[in-house]
């Protein structure tokens, strides 16, 4: 048995059932290992940054990790925007990254040759790099277990070549997990009592907590207390929908944000951190707790935050769940052009129950949301980082991680093109996917940040050669022509009409299936 073997059958002894790969020369003898372990699946990507989208998206269903196997420094680099989306997120993540053996490091001249650790330590939580063969299979339990530590880190282990294809002892044992940490009874009575204190409070919740349990919870504590419940707008994952309590979610602007905070007077972070805002902007604030508001912990993100909201309502004798929401199946709209809102009132009057939807479209984004969180029961899953472009590659590993479920990818059209690799492993796997593309013909968010962090002097408004960096129509994308150069089937609607009919097909036949949405 060699180091690539033995680090193939620890993995899957430590319950990691997919690779995500771009492999190369230096992970040649870990793609062979794979033959002789039918426990780990290797799922090929084009691009890194698929692989890591993936990945990601596989954890966020699973709640546990998936690998990628990615080439070298720049294989990782090209990776890295999608990692720190899951460092973000708080994914458990394993990267398996090959390098050159140790005896050829010595050539710095080599084309691949790189500070490979330097590369991978921003976006990794835990970082080794093999030694030796014999040390392979215990580094790979390592990286388990690092990767499972709660709420879930990006763990990344470099393999050289010859450890790799030298030989090894053979496979090492799973190692230990702790648990997410339970939340003290101290803590728990402090947060009862402030509860209790009649002041308006808003409990806001990010991670695990933000699944059915954890929101039953929430649910009870805002009929027993009246404080409100929210999400931050870039959570990693929420079931929401018909039959369970009604959440708020953060706005994305600042002055959004503030509005919706204002007159609070406490708020209870569950797993979640202070809200800020997305960026800087000239002459105004960054934090936006109200002047006064007091911030209370109940859970760290390493905490049982499911717990804790259980062990709260209990604690206040929350009985009720109090606001549920109700299924709205919104009446088709009129036909015309196609809009944002249009689209999300069609996605939730015809999308099954149980579904997934990953989104990272900006500008169309709360134009579907609005109609989706009273639609069916679903899971979505938001860009957590900012690095666009992840609907696709999460929708990937979503939908490898619950086979049976149908997955939507709700994406910008400049957003898309970071990440079109992603139909071609759709197509290879015949994943049940359908991918919106939301082809405004522009960067759009950036057209309105343009204003906003007061970028343009002239009263004359920004002019052409400004516009011109953050316009798409010169030459239009065709996403039907490259969606079915990657074998996925597309079409494009310009109307409701179109949309509604291409949407509800879509959802009455299974595989890849592409809609491009001209708004």
């Amino acid at each position: 048995m060699n180091g690539a073997e033995s680090l193939v059958h620890t993995l899957a002894d430590c319950g990691v059932r997919l690779c995500f790969a771009n492999p190369g020369t230096s992970e040649m003898h870990f793609v062979a290992a794979l033959d002789r372990e039918p426990r780990l699946r290797g799922v090929l990507c084009l691009f890194e940054g698929v692989a890591a989208g993936a990945a990601d998206g596989y954890a966020r269903m699973t709640g546990t990790p998936a690998a990628t196997l990615l080439h070298l420094g720049p294989g990782f680099a090209n990776a890295m925007s999608h990692l720190h989306n899951a460092r973000k997120a708080g994914t458990p993540l394993i990267n398996i990254v090959g390098d050159h053996a140790t005896t050829h490091a010595q050539y710095a001249q080599a084309p691949l040759s790189s500070d490979i650790l330097g590369i991978c330590r921003p976006v990794s939580d835990w970082l080794h790099q093999c030694r030796s063969p014999g040390e392979v299979a215990a580094d790979g339990a390592r990286a388990v277990a690092a990767a499972l530590m709660a709420p879930g880190q990006v763990a990344t282990l470099v393999l050289p070549a010859d450890c790799a294809w030298q030989d090894a002892d053979g496979p090492a044992a799973p190692l230990p997990v702790p648990k997410a940490r339970p939340v003290e009874a101290g803590r728990i009575d402090t947060v009862a009592a402030a509860l209790k204190n009649g002041k308006r409070t808003l409990l806001l919740l990010r991670g695990r907590c933000l699944e059915r349990a954890g929101l039953e919870a929430a649910g009870r504590i805002a009929a027993r207390t009246g404080a409100r419940i929210a999400h931050d707008y870039f959570s990693p994952r929420i079931t929401r929908g018909a039959g369970l309590p009604a959440i708020e979610r953060i706005p994305y602007f600042g002055e959004e944000i503030v509005a919706r905070l204002a007159g609070l007077e406490q708020i209870v972070l569950v797993g979640a951190p202070a809200p800020v805002t997305f960026f800087a902007y000239p002459g105004k604030p960054s934090w936006v707790t109200p002047d006064g508001c007091d911030l209370i912990t109940l859970a760290e993100p390493r905490d049982d935050a499911t717990a804790a909201l259980i062990a709260l309502a209990d604690a206040l004798d929350a009985r009720d769940v109090g606001r549920i929401v109700d299924l709205v199946r919104p009446a088709m709209p009129v036909p015309g052009a196609l809009t944002s809102q249009a689209m999300g009132a069609i996605m939730a009057r015809l999308m099954p129950d149980d579904c997934i939807l990953s989104d990272d479209s900006l500008t169309a984004g709360p134009g579907i949301q609005a109609a989706l969180k009273a639609g069916p029961r679903h899971d979505a899953l938001f860009l957590t980082g900012g690095a666009i472009g992840d609907a696709m590659p999460m929708a990937v590993g979503a939908a490898m991680a619950c086979p049976g479920r149908k997955v939507i990818a709700a994406s910008g059209d400049g957003a898309a093109m970071y990440a079109m690799p992603a139909l071609w492993t759709m197509a290879r796997e015949r994943l049940d996917v359908v991918t919106i593309i939301c082809a405004n013909r522009s960067y759009n968010i950036l057209n309105i940040e343009l204003s906003r962090v007061g970028a343009v002097h002239s009263n004359m408004g920004p002019g052409p050669r400004t516009l011109s960096m953050l316009d798409l129509h010169d030459p239009v994308i065709d996403f039907v022509k490259q969606a079915e150069g990657l074998g996925v089937e597309a079409s494009r609607a310009e109307t409701t009409q179109d949309f509604a009919a291409q949407f509800a097909d879509a959802m009455t036949r299974p595989g890849p299936r592409l809609i491009e949405a001209v708004i």
